[in-house]
């Protein structure tokens, strides 16, 4: 009987299913993006050796597709095309096709995006570009629809005319494929002549461009589509402090309140969505990206150490809580993005819509908010036939998206109620409403760790976890640095790695990975004076240095490694992230100052006269790399710290620095200990500092030469504020 039972299951196992789930080579994958590709009918292969010999032997073009997991157009174009079965065998017949996440090979997409702006004008994900064997470009584009429509090009049409052109002389296409590879390298190996020391004047031009390009009636710079780009915060803010220019501070501030106030700031949940797509900050791009939160929440903490006003405290909070809530993984690791497009009916989840999870119809409000609808509706925007007036493709037909359309006081005014009792009202209905929302279909959450974006969230969580005294802020910092440590980097090989999922680590760091941690790493040193924070920042350094360094000054986005890469590109724009070039240079100075390492200050001064030189027709591309200039012009302030360990009295002491924004200072530990022995060998008089009458001690240093310390927190107070502003040099 046990017998026959037996032969009976495995006669079932053996049958073939009525609908076996099909799956291709992206099914061995971790991307969660090429996951999401691995049961199309598309033949597809991941980037590699497989996929490049293939296109070799059968002398086939490759058709290649870069996207990522939470790309509202990326998934358009997967249903239109990619799950299309007459679509997909075109592609499986005449190409061999490829898929690559962005966000884990940013080296393949930035060569090829190189290709299809140069050669289309224009570019974005997701993005198309049929190479040669030997992985040069010869045609490319973004996003194709199913069939010829609007005046584009439909992908069928695409792929039956570079069939075509390939059949009948492939040859050709070769030499125009080697001829755009010729000239993109020769563009990125071109010489650039230094152009000396970052001086001040160049700094102006680029503010003088700043206010051509700033939105004095919405905020933010140029017109629509609105991207928030902190690196120019960051830069305006320094500027302003070093010049005492007025109007970069006004900007800077009016953008940050008009963000906050639109539909681009979840007004619920916290955190930011990619970029607006009017003018107005109002209606979003729903994808959430871990980089724009770590960004944006560090330019809110500098607008509040530099206000006081306690609405940028605010929003740098709810930012840092929504990522702790939503974006973390049970080993203090932060996840990617989480997607634009979810599912607005649980019983149909594959059939999802952009803003699904955030828009809001009245009736559903009024329903759920009951007596407070009156306040929050007024307050927030929310009208019967909803707010979206421009709505090309309907998904936002009846429904609000969610900002502070009117103030505490305007409403107060308007429903007849107390300044309290709006408040009051709103924070009832924000909850209810929170609550119901998370209930619905959630969008997808790409839950890889990539360390840069790591590295960003760890600075923003760092600092915030100190002017904000929310020590959970800082341990989550702590937290994710050592993820990183133990998971991404490899201390026998001295190899960084940019991603970890579902168990595994992959992909050889870049040098953003580098420079993004390293500067996280300095931030959480400077808040828990824990050398080996401080440590491990030096020894990545070294590695960044030796893998990515250009003698020209800079760094290379990529090592020399992979051969097969069509460009070693050196980014020279500071976009949506900071060119690595851009954050290492400020960690190549602060490292300096934190160890009176001349060399170390010699690779920035190179790095920061290079890009002078290609900054000087366009000096608003690089506001990081401005922001580092404006570093190596300042005499920074050097804050020593002697205590007998992490005492109540130095956390009140750092409380007191991080009160006041002082963007051009180091804070060291000397601790009486291991930090103390370890900087003291670096910086003589590190050695030479102590916590007098056993109580923490500051000593504010200019070139290593000290005022008289104090424990007392006015006085040091007085000691760290700046003088007038400097308009020399």
């Amino acid at each position: 009987m046990i017998r026959a039972t037996w032969l009976l299951l495995l006669l079932i196992a053996a049958a073939p299913t009525t609908n076996p789930i099909r799956t291709n080579r992206l099914a061995r994958e971790k991307s969660p993006y090429l996951l999401q590709h691995a049961h199309n009918p598309v033949d597809w292969f991941a980037w590699g050796e497989e996929a490049f010999a293939r296109a070799r032997k059968e002398n086939k073009p490759i058709l290649l597709s870069i996207g990522y997991s939470t790309c509202h157009w990326c998934h358009v174009m997967e249903r239109e095309s990619f799950e299309n079965e007459a679509i997909a065998k075109l592609m499986n017949d005449w190409f061999v096709c490829i898929k690559v996440d962005r966000e884990e090979r940013p080296d393949v997409d930035r060569a090829y995006m190189l290709f299809v702006q140069a050669s289309t004008g224009g570019g974005g994900w997701p993005m198309t570009v049929f190479l040669t064997p030997d992985l040069k470009p010869f045609f490319g584009g973004t996003y194709f629809p199913p069939e010829d429509r609007d005046g584009m090009r439909g992908f069928p049409t695409v792929l039956n005319k570079i069939h075509e052109a390939w059949e009948k002389d492939h040859e050709k296409l070769a030499q125009v494929a080697e001829g755009f590879t010729r000239a993109l390298r020769a563009e990125a190996a071109a010489e650039v002549k230094a152009a000396g020391p970052m001086r001040l004047p160049l700094l102006a031009k680029a503010m003088a461009e700043y206010k051509l390009q700033f939105d004095e009636e919405r905020g933010g710079f140029g017109t629509a589509p609105k991207f928030p780009r902190p690196a120019v915060f960051h830069f305006l803010l320094r500027y302003h402090m070093r010049t005492g220019d007025a109007d970069a501070k006004r900007m800077t501030l009016a953008t940050l309140d008009a963000m906050a106030r639109g539909g681009m700031h979840d007004q619920l949940g916290g955190g930011f969505h990619r970029y607006s797509t009017d003018g107005r900050w109002f209606l979003p791009h729903f994808e959430k990206m871990l980089y724009d939160q770590g960004q944006l929440a560090s330019a809110y903490l500098d607008a509040y150490q530099l206000t006081h006003e306690q609405k940028y405290a605010a929003v740098a909070r709810d930012v840092l809580d929504y990522v702790m809530r939503d974006m973390s993984g049970a080993e203090g690791q932060f996840y990617s993005a989480e997607d634009a497009d979810s599912a607005a009916d649980p019983a149909k989840p594959d059939e999802k819509g952009e803003g699904a999870f955030y828009a809001w119809t009245k009736g559903e409000i009024d329903s759920l908010v009951g007596k407070d609808a009156e306040v929050f509706d007024f307050a927030y925007g929310v009208v019967a036939d909803g707010n979206v007036r421009v709505n090309p493709r309907g998904e936002f037909k009846g429904k609000n998206v969610l900002y502070a359309a009117h103030p505490v006081e305007e409403t107060a005014k308007q429903v007849n109620k107390t300044m309290e009792e709006v408040k009051s009202a709103v924070d009832r209905a924000k909850a209810v409403l929170l609550k119901a929302r998370s209930a619905r279909p959630r969008p997808h959450l790409d839950d890889k760790t990539i360390t840069a974006w790591n590295g960003l969230m760890i600075s923003a969580l760092a600092r915030g976890g100190v002017m904000l005294g929310e020590a959970k802020y800082v341990q989550a910092a702590a937290r994710a640095a050592e993820f990183v440590r133990t998971r991404l980097y490899d201390e026998k090989t001295k190899v960084l790695k940019r991603r970890f999922r579902d168990g595994q680590a992959n992909v050889e760091g870049f040098s953003d990975d580098y420079a993004f941690f390293i500067q996280g790493l300095l931030d959480l040193y400077e808040v828990t004076l824990d050398v080996k924070w401080l440590k491990l920042a030096i020894e990545l350094q070294g590695i960044q240095d030796a893998v990515f360094w250009d003698e020209a000054g800079g760094y290379f986005a990529s090592s020399a490694a992979d051969q097969t890469l069509l460009l070693r590109i050196k980014e020279s724009s500071d976009n949506a992230e900071p060119a690595a070039s851009s954050v290492a240079t400020l960690n190549l100075l602060r490292l300096a100052q934190m160890t009176d390492d001349t060399a170390l200050r010699e690779k920035a001064d190179k790095t920061l006269a290079h890009f002078a030189s290609r900054l000087a027709d366009h000096p608003s591309a690089m506001p990081q790399m401005l922001s580092a200039g404006l570093f190596g012009m300042s005499h920074p302030k050097q804050i020593i710290i002697a205590s007998n360990g992490d005492t109540p009295e130095r956390q009140a002491m750092l409380r007191v620095i991080f009160g006041e924004y002082l963007p051009n200072k180091i804070i060291l530990g000397a601790d009486a200990g291991e930090g103390q022995k370890f900087l003291g060998e670096r910086v003589a008089v590190i050695k030479e500092v102590s916590a007098i009458d056993g109580k923490a001690t500051a000593y504010v240093c200019e070139n290593y030469v000290c005022k008289l310390p104090t424990n007392d927190l006015g006085e040091l107070r007085k000691m760290l504020l700046p003088a007038k502003a400097n308009t020399g040099r």
